[in-house]
C-alpha cells in the first residue's frame, strides 16, 4: 500500500491510498480510531466542605448544580495535550511502578468560584505550563453565587480500546476514488448534470462536459440517473482510496499518522511471527 499526502493541516488530513483495498483502508482506520495513545483525565479528587475566597472573608459552599461523575467524565472528555515521546503508560512506568509521577502522569487544578461559567481554559496545569488544555472554551459547569468548584484531576495514557475520551481523531472515514467517464459523443449539452451535480465538480468546455475535481466526487451517480443519453459512467476504483481524518488537537494530524503506521508494522510484523510458529 502507497500512501500519497494529499491534505496536511494541524488538525485534519486527506490520504491518497494507492495498490491499496478497503481492508487495508479498515485497518489503518482503525488504528487511527482505536489504537493510537493520548493523555486523558482518569482520576478526579473533589474538595469537600466550603472553600474560602483569596480575602478570606467569603466562604463559598463546595456544591454543584451536577453530580460530582458528571463532571468528572465531562474532564475526562477534554483534549489533552499530548507528547508521546515524554510519556509512559502508567502501569507500564519503570520509575513509579504505576504509583503516577512525572513520566506518566500530569497533574491539573480547577478552582473556581461563582457566579460564573466553568470553562476547560479554567483547568491549570501543575507544574507544566506547555500542557494547557488544547481548547478554553469547552463549558464544563455553571456556578451560582455562593457555589464554588476545587479539583485536582490526573492526566495519564490510554487509548480508545478502553475508552472513548483516550480516542484522539473524529471523521475518519475512506471512499472509493472516483473515476467519472463522459462520452462525449453522447452528451447532447442539455445542462441538467451540471445543475443536479451535489458537489459542483462539472462545467462546459469546449463544446463538451468535463469533471474540475476527480477527487470531490460524492459517487451518488446523480449524473448517470439524469443523464436520458447514457453518456456518463461513474465508478469507484478498487485498488485506489481516499482517506480523511480529523484530531481533537490532543495530537497533529501528522503525529497520528506517523504512529498508527508503526503500530499497523507492529501488528502485521507480530501476526508474522505468529505464522512462522506454525508447524
Amino acid at each position: 500500500m502507497k500512501i500519497e499526502i494529499v491534505e496536511m493541516q494541524e488538525r485534519k488530513a486527506k490520504l491518497l491510498l494507492s495498490d491499496a483495498n478497503p481492508t487495508l483502508a479498515n485497518a489503518l482506520r482503525r488504528v487511527l480510531i482505536a489504537d493510537v495513545p493520548k493523555l486523558a483525565i482518569e482520576d478526579v479528587e473533589f474538595h469537600l466542605g466550603t472553600i474560602g475566597d483569596e480575602s478570606g472573608t467569603k466562604e463559598y459552599k463546595s456544591s454543584t448544580p451536577l453530580f460530582d461523575e458528571i463532571i468528572a467524565h465531562r474532564l475526562g472528555m477534554i483534549p489533552i495535550p499530548t507528547d508521546l515521546d515524554l510519556f509512559n503508560f502508567r502501569d507500564e512506568c519503570e520509575e513509579c511502578g504505576g504509583e503516577g509521577c512525572p513520566n506518566c502522569t500530569v497533574i491539573y487544578s480547577l478552582n473556581k468560584k461563582g457566579p460564573c461559567t466553568v470553562y476547560s481554559g479554567d483547568m491549570m496545569p501543575v507544574g507544566e505550563v506547555d500542557l494547557r488544555v488544547v481548547d478554553d472554551l469547552i463549558p464544563i459547569i455553571k456556578l451560582t453565587d455562593d457555589q464554588a468548584i476545587l479539583i485536582y484531576a490526573i492526566a495519564e495514557l490510554g487509548t480508545a480500546n478502553k475508552h472513548a475520551k483516550w480516542q484522539p481523531t473524529t471523521g475518519v472515514g475512506y471512499k472509493y476514488y472516483p473515476d467519472v467517464t463522459i462520452d462525449q459523443d453522447k452528451c447532447d449539452m442539455c445542462g441538467d448534470c451540471l445543475d443536479i451535480c451535489p458537489a459542483n465538480i462539472l462545467e462546459e468546455n469546449d463544446g463538451g462536459v468535463q469533471v474540475t475535481d476527480m477527487e470531490a466526487c460524492k459517487l451518488c451517480k446523480s449524473c448517470v440517473e439524469t443523464c436520458t443519453k447514457d453518456a456518463f459512467e461513474v465508478n469507484g476504483l478498487d485498488d485506489k482510496l481516499i482517506l480523511r481524518y480529523e484530531t481533537d488537537g490532543s495530537l497533529a494530524a501528522e503525529v497520528v499518522l506517523k504512529k498508527s503506521l508503526e503500530i499497523l508494522q507492529d501488528k502485521f510484523g507480530g501476526f508474522i511471527d505468529l505464522v512462522e510458529t506454525i508447524e
